[in-house]
């Protein structure tokens, strides 16, 4: 009779941080934007920290996870622990796998609920083990709770490292914004991503140089005012008003929605999306990383909402509400760092109105009853022609979101809505279905031009020869007056006139 020994299950717990690792150890991340992770970089140095961005995340990438880790995940699992397993495994070759193990460290946010997100962790485990690897050390950060100090005290995600952070991913999406709207319209091939370019280094330089006192009210103090981060964007808008541009092409705005990682990456995980919407004649409207925070305090303050019985529950509800309105207010005046160009954030309590009819805002998981708000709120608010969703294959969050969606086209047969179902590998067929929708949006765009020429009285030379005489600065607000597009509102600007 043969006897099988059995090994219960051991939850994964890292080795110790210690103060001297801090000296040695470089802290590795990713699964943002290159800006945010450069700004991140910043925060990290500024912060007596080594740390390092991987490499933006490829099919290679997509296919090693899938070969090392569970099978039935979905693709950004597959794309982050094979982008960390490839960065690992090229390094070993180069310096060996126990001063790998020794040299390096994973940071990242984790989670529960019904999406695999509370899962990652499990798969980097796999993937790592069965590269030999056991010792390499993963920290997951609680999105809902970051702060805290990690076992052996010298990784410390303390208050004011987490201020910093937020506001350094924050300055990312002001600068990602402006240049998902000078570039389509740029003269010069290539000048709006020097000056992305040159802007994110300014914002480097001050996430690095920012001194945050250690006490509570030093945190909170300098987090409404952070004058070297200001100053940094305010150098910034410089470098964009340089760039030569000719808003009067006429092109469809798409706005990009969807699970997180999906929605904010650039780059082969969701097939270059943003990339070749551009290259197909659209202005694409970017998913800015504010946002989801702002949804992470309004689901919190839900929580406190349903039991006002609990103790605290007042208190805690307060805490959270102002949180809300202190990160918009800091986002806003980014923004008006920047003359105003960067779009607004929609409102939670906006979205969550809109979406109520057709989906619970209680339901954790993914975007939640978000993904149906932005939907309806750019289509019904004339936020951009079209709507781009990106879901991962098999995503059971977002599946329920999309099944919602049928009722709101029933609601709103105009939208155009284009669902795609991102596997990593099949981007022809996600790319031709949105290319069928973006026809129909570059009609639309092409249509409400020519509405807003006849509003405004004016020709298209008039419309440019007084464009040319305004001299305004490349980086500044322009009036929504109904339109959709940017060269709609331009015309209907121009010449005083609404839709």
């Amino acid at each position: 009779m043969s006897i099988v020994s059995q090994k219960d299950y051991q939850a994964y717990k890292p080795r110790g941080f210690t103060t001297s690792d801090k000296e040695k150890v470089t802290l590795l991340f990713g699964g943002l934007t290159w800006r945010a992770e450069r700004l991140l970089e910043g925060v990290f140095h500024g912060s007596g920290y080594h740390a390092r961005a991987l490499p933006q995340a490829t099919k290679a990438d997509l296919l090693r996870g899938r070969e090392l880790a569970d099978v039935g995940q979905c693709c950004p699992t597959a794309f982050t622990a094979g982008n960390l397993v490839n960065f690992l495994l090229d390094e070993s070759k180069a310096r060996g796998s126990q001063d790998v193990m020794d040299s390096y460290a994973y940071l990242t946010a984790g989670s529960c609920g019904s999406c695999r997100f509370g899962q990652y962790h499990q798969s980097y485990e796999l993937a790592l083990s069965n590269l030999g690897l056991d010792a390499f050390r993963l920290f997951f950060m609680d999105q809902t709770n970051p702060d805290g100090a990690q076992e052996g005290g010298g990784l410390d995600l303390s208050p004011a490292l987490l201020s910093k952070a937020v506001l350094g991913i924050m300055a990312a999406d002001v600068i990602q914004d402006v240049e998902y709207q000078l570039r389509p319209y740029e003269l010069e091939a290539g000048a709006t991503d020097r000056a992305s370019q040159l802007a994110v280094e300014e914002l480097y330089q001050a996430c690095q140089d920012a001194k945050v006192p250690a006490n509570t009210l030093g945190v909170a103090a300098w987090t409404l005012h952070s004058k070297g981060i200001m100053r940094a964007l305010c150098r910034a808008r410089r470098h964009f008003d340089a760039v030569a541009v000719d808003r009067l092409q006429v092109k469809p705005k798409v706005k990009i929605t969807g699970e997180f990682y999906l929605q904010t990456v650039e780059g082969d995980p969701n097939y270059n999306i943003h990339s070749w919407l551009e290259k197909e004649g659209a202005e694409v409207y970017p998913a800015p990383v504010v946002i989801w925070l702002d949804y992470l305090l309004r689901f919190n303050s839900q929580y406190w909402e349903d039991r006002p019985y609990l103790p605290r529950a007042r208190f805690n509800l307060a805490a959270l509400r102002l949180a809300s309105k202190a990160l918009l207010w800091k986002y806003d005046q980014m923004r008006r760092a920047m003359n105003g160009l960067p779009h607004r954030v929609p409102r939670q309590h906006d979205l969550r109105d809109l979406a109520a009819p057709y989906f619970d805002g209680r339901l954790s998981g993914g975007e939640g009853d978000m993904l149906i708000g932005k939907a309806i709120w750019a289509h019904t608010r004339n936020k951009a022609h079209m709507i781009a969703e990106l879901s991962p294959y098999g995503c059971m969050p977002n599946t329920m979101s999309i099944g919602a969606m049928a009722a709101v086209q029933g609601a709103h047969p105009d939208m155009l809505w284009a669902a795609l179902e991102v596997k990593g590998d099949s981007e022809i067929h996600a790319l031709s279905r949105c290319q069928m929708l973006l026809t129909e949006a570059k009609s639309r765009a092409a249509e409400e031009f020519d509405r807003a020429l006849h509003a405004s009285g004016l020709t298209l030379s008039e419309a440019k020869a007084r464009a040319a005489e305004t001299r305004q600065p490349v980086v500044r607000s322009l009036p929504s007056r109904g339109a959709s597009g940017t060269a709609a509102n331009l015309v209907l600007d121009l010449g005083g006139a609404e839709l």
